[in-house]
């Protein structure tokens, strides 16, 4: 009896070694799986806005005018204003309700302008009621 059990003590040694064949298995499963499916898949399709000209051209267009430094000019085809962002709002709507329903206020700011300011100015437009709003796009490379 002795004997017996040396016998099993020496075959009992710990395990080092990771068994992959389980992991490959599951992988390649998986790997088939997605392979079957994504002929299946619909693209969605995103319907971005594209620059270009509008189907209803305004009469007439003011601009304001994003500076470097934040502030705001407000140019009309017959005089420019230095304006706070309250002031635009009010001063874009005056304006837009003088020329009539066909007219447009557009945003213009340079590359190096924070976004953040336009968002700004864009917010003051909404909230004095100016109706229509565009922003000003460089076209080219």
């Amino acid at each position: 009896m002795p004997a017996m059990a040396s016998r099993g003590a020496g075959r009992r040694r710990s395990m080092n070694e990771i068994n992959m064949v389980p992991f490959i298995d599951v992988m390649l499963v998986l790997l088939i799986i997605f392979m079957v499916t994504a002929p299946m898949l619909t693209p969605g399709m995103v319907d971005v806005p594209s620059v270009g000209k509008s189907r209803n051209q305004p009469k007439s267009f003011a601009t304001v005018v994003v500076n470097k430094d934040g502030s705001l000019r407000f140019k009309t085809r017959d005089a420019e204003h230095t304006l706070s962002t309250r002031e635009i709002g009010e001063a874009a709507l005056r304006w837009q309700q003088a020329q009539g329903g066909e007219s447009a206020v557009v945003i213009a700011a340079e590359k190096s302008v924070q976004y953040e300011t336009v968002v700004k100015a864009m917010d003051a437009l909404q909230k004095a009621g100016v109706q229509r709003v565009g922003l000003s796009v460089k076209q080219g490379g």
